[in-house]
Order: structure tokens, then C-alpha cells, then sequence
């Protein structure tokens, strides 16, 4: 019997066969290798995220010593002075610069006063004016106020009731959709372009519910835009608290408001994108861009919205700086600013790129806060997409003992300008449940931002863009 098995292993052993075994052996040996090698890389840097990572201090610096950083302001001159100098320690960044871009230069002015009054009494009523809106001169505007949920609501009313009135805007956000962000989608027509819709019909003012799900009494800025064919009219944000009161007296009979602001607009200046790029050693001419914008509301400290995205990307260069990486493809850091109310960095940094020929593999914004993470979604243009996604969502090895999905679905306003180049736009995606309670508030400062899920959002992106440079898509 031993003599019988042995004919049988020499048999194999002279024939093809024995070499086919032995060299898929080897090759599965070799591919498991390096998988355990990226699994360690991804283990590595999160272990030097959660430990020896400084985005939570770059993003207290940010949000306190610098605070509110609109375009256009002098304190977006120094969160872009303050970042670059960062970027420019680490001996990775093989070059930085700041790359200019023009944005619209809106000033708030004077505390907005914003007073009801009705049956009799008048209460003063915290408000904020919504971004680029016009002031209502020195001399205030007054009107009777009428509630409506939406645009439809204003053409059946005509010009005949509207004329002269403030719109009250008091759509909420769904509190059915899982994704804030969606339900945030659904109602932010109203802020956006509200003021246009009503001036059409004659409207004097208009007054838009906050966007968020929760009732509070911090009312929500963010950007409106004016239509050009029609009048500017000045527009304020009030809580979900007082739009549910304004909303229960509007029942009881006629309430009118007194408003008065000092916003103005102003001519365009030059602001800039920051840059920080580590050239790659086999496919320099690939690049995987992370970034984030620098810009922010100037109620608050623009923690969430949007230094955490920005101290992300950051932390990015930190940890492959820290490990010794050095990357295949281009990793390029790109902090962008006037996504708030305009897109002036975007949109100049996507036609720099396409001027000087480049291609961006993959772009990742970070632009929905610095909670607990959840993942990745991405887009394309179609001819793409497909192949793209496929591959990207073969990274979830590496990545689901992460509790981290890829899925479709995602990019961000920064990137999107660069999808004609045909790479992958990819949006982080944390926890969203309480974005929207901070979002364009005075409450947008570090102490409402956990530094854990700070960092934790930080490893996961850094884990992504490390893939990425390894496998390409």
C-alpha cells in the first residue's frame, strides 16, 4: 500500500499538474499576504487616529480662536493661513500653495430685530437673516404675516392677498426619513428661494421656518438666492420653536411683524483654496483628491459645517505622514473655500484641474459633520459608474470590522464640478441624525463636537483613500 501511494505522488509530481498546484498555491499564499498587509495597514491607522491624531485640535482652534469664517471675511483669511501653515509640517507634502478664487463678499450687519404683534401685545423674537439677502433699510419693514407650506400655495393666493404681506414659510422637515439629509432636500426650497417666489406676487418680507427636526430656539441661517428677474426682498430664519407659536396664533386671528436689518452686499473679493499634495511614486498622474470646505456661517464656529471635513482631510496627511506611506497615486488635500454661498472654490479649483489636464481617480468630501461614521457613497458619470462601484464596494473586507458600508449615492457640492473627469465623487457619510441641530446655528461650535467621532471619521476616511492608492478602482 505505501509502495502504491508513493507511485501516485511521483506521478504527480513529474506531471504539469504538480507545477499547476504548487503555483495557485503560491499565488493564494501571496494574495492572502497582501491582504493581511493592507488589513494591518487599515488597523494602523486608526490605532494612530484614535491615539496620537490632532484634528480635534486644529478644529478647537478653527471654531474658537478663529470662529465663523464666511467667505469673503477676514476670518476665512486666517483659516486659510492658519491650515496651510498646518499641512506645511509634515515632510510628506511634497508641495502647498493657496489658489485663488473669487466669492461674494456678504456682510450681516447689526442684529437683526424681529417683533410680532398681536392681539394687542408685541414680543421681540430672535431671528437671523438668511445668507446674500438684502437689508430692509433703516426704517424697517412692517406687514401683516400669512402662513404657507409652499410654492403652489403663493399662486393660488395671487398678488391680490400677497401683495404687500410677509410670507411665512413653515414647511418642516420629514421626520419620516431615516436620512436627515434627504428630509433636509425636501424642505430647503423654501429658504432657498423663497424670498424670489414671493416677491413675484408682491411680497414685502418673507419668514422661513428653521431647517431641522428638532424644536429648539436657535434659528437657522444659510444661503438664499435671488431669481433675476425680480425684486429683492429680505428674508430671516426663525426656530421650529417659534414657527409652531407663530403658526398657533395665526389660528386665533391676524398677527403682523415689524422687521429690520442692515445686511448687505458687497463687491466680489479674492479668497483661496488650500492645497497639499504628496506626488505618487509609480502613478503620479492619478490622483485621489480628500478635502473639505474651509468656509463656514458666521453665527457660529462652523464645527460641523464644515472644520470637521476640513480637519478630516488633514488628519489624512498627518496619520500617512506618521506611518512612513508613501503613496502609488497622488494624494492631494484640497480645502475649499465659498461652498456656503456660492461655490467660488469648487468651481475654480475643478477648472484649474481641467486646464492643466488632470485626473482625479477618486474625490472624497467630507461635508455632513463630525459624528460617529457610517460609511461611503459614491457617483460617477454613467460610463463609468458601474465598473467603479464594483470595485469600490470590494474594499468592504477591509472595512466592514469597521462597521463602515459602500454603497451608491454620494459625492458633495466641492467635487461635483470634477465628475466630467470621470473618477469616483465620493461622499463620507456619518451619523446624521443630529447634523441638522447644529447646522448654520450659533451652536456649531467644538463643544457640541465629540472628539472620538471626530477621529473615528478621520480613520475611516484615511482607511478609504489608503485603499484606493493601493488597489486604484
Amino acid at each position: 500500500m505505501f509502495f502504491e501511494i508513493f507511485e501516485i505522488f511521483k506521478n504527480i509530481a513529474s506531471s504539469k499538474l504538480f507545477f499547476l498546484i504548487l503555483f495557485n498555491c503560491s499565488l493564494f499564499m501571496n494574495t492572502c499576504h497582501c491582504q493581511d498587509e493592507q488589513a494591518f495597514m487599515v488597523k494602523d491607522i486608526y490605532d494612530f487616529s484614535l491615539s496620537q491624531g490632532h484634528c480635534d485640535d486644529w478644529l478647537q482652534y478653527l471654531s474658537d480662536s478663529i470662529g465663523g469664517r464666511l467667505a469673503g471675511s477676514q476670518e476665512a483669511l486666517d483659516a486659510v493661513d492658519y491650515t496651510k501653515s498646518v499641512l506645511e509640517r509634515f515632510e510628506i507634502v511634497d508641495s502647498s500653495w493657496k489658489q485663488a478664487c473669487t466669492v461674494p463678499v456678504w456682510v450681516r450687519g447689526e442684529k437683526e430685530i424681529l417683533k410680532f404683534s398681536y392681539q394687542g401685545q408685541t414680543i421681540q423674537i430672535p431671528a437671523l437673516a438668511l445668507g446674500n439677502t438684502v437689508g430692509t433699510g433703516s426704517a424697517g419693514i412692517s406687514g401683516e404675516i400669512i402662513e404657507v407650506f409652499g410654492f403652489d400655495t403663493l399662486e393660488i393666493l395671487g398678488e391680490e392677498i400677497i401683495k404687500d404681506k410677509i410670507i411665512f414659510y413653515n414647511r418642516p422637515m420629514d421626520p419620516k426619513k431615516i436620512i436627515t439629509g434627504h428630509a433636509y432636500g425636501e424642505a430647503v426650497d423654501q429658504r432657498v428661494h423663497g424670498a424670489s417666489k414671493a416677491s413675484k406676487y408682491g411680497a414685502a418680507a418673507v419668514l422661513v421656518r428653521s431647517m431641522t427636526n428638532r424644536l429648539d430656539d436657535w434659528p437657522h441661517t444659510g444661503v438664499q438666492l435671488y431669481a433675476r428677474d425680480i425684486k429683492p426682498i429680505p428674508a430671516l430664519a426663525i426656530s421650529t420653536n417659534e414657527a409652531e407659536e407663530l403658526s398657533s396664533r395665526l389660528k386665533d386671528g391676524p398677527v403682523s411683524a415689524f422687521m429690520k436689518t442692515s445686511c448687505e452686499v458687497r463687491d466680489s473679493s479674492i479668497s483661496y483654496n488650500v492645497i497639499a499634495e504628496i506626488k505618487g511614486s509609480t502613478h503620479p498622474d492619478e490622483i485621489s483628491l480628500v478635502g473639505g470646505h474651509l468656509d463656514s456661517w458666521d453665527v457660529g464656529g462652523g464645527a460641523h459645517d464644515d472644520g470637521a471635513g476640513c480637519v478630516h482631510a488633514m488628519q489624512v496627511i498627518e496619520t500617512l505622514n506618521a506611518l512612513g506611506y508613501q503613496p502609488k497615486r497622488t494624494i492631494r488635500c484640497v480645502l475649499f473655500m465659498n461652498e456656503e454661498n456660492g461655490l467660488g472654490g469648487g468651481l475654480a479649483y475643478a477648472k484649474a484641474s481641467n486646464e492643466n489636464g488632470e485626473f482625479h481617480l477618486a474625490a472624497l468630501e467630507s461635508d455632513a459633520g463630525g459624528f460617529t461614521p457610517r460609511g461611503f457613497a459614491c457617483s460617477a458619470d454613467p460610463e463609468v459608474f458601474k465598473t467603479y462601484l464594483a470595485n469600490f464596494q470590494k474594499f468592504d473586507e477591509f472595512l466592514d470590522p469597521y462597521d463602515l458600508y459602500l454603497k451608491a449615492g454620494g459625492g458633495g457640492a466641492d467635487i461635483g464640478p470634477l465628475k466630467s473627469q470621470k473618477g469616483l465623487l465620493i461622499g463620507f457619510r456619518p451619523d446624521s441624525q443630529r447634523y441638522f441641530d447644529f447646522h448654520h446655528t450659533k451652536e456649531d461650535v467644538f463643544s457640541n463636537v465629540h472628539p472620538r467621532e471626530l477621529k473615528l471619521g478621520a480613520a475611516a476616511i484615511t482607511s478609504l483613500i489608503y485603499l484606493i492608492d493601493q488597489f486604484g478602482l
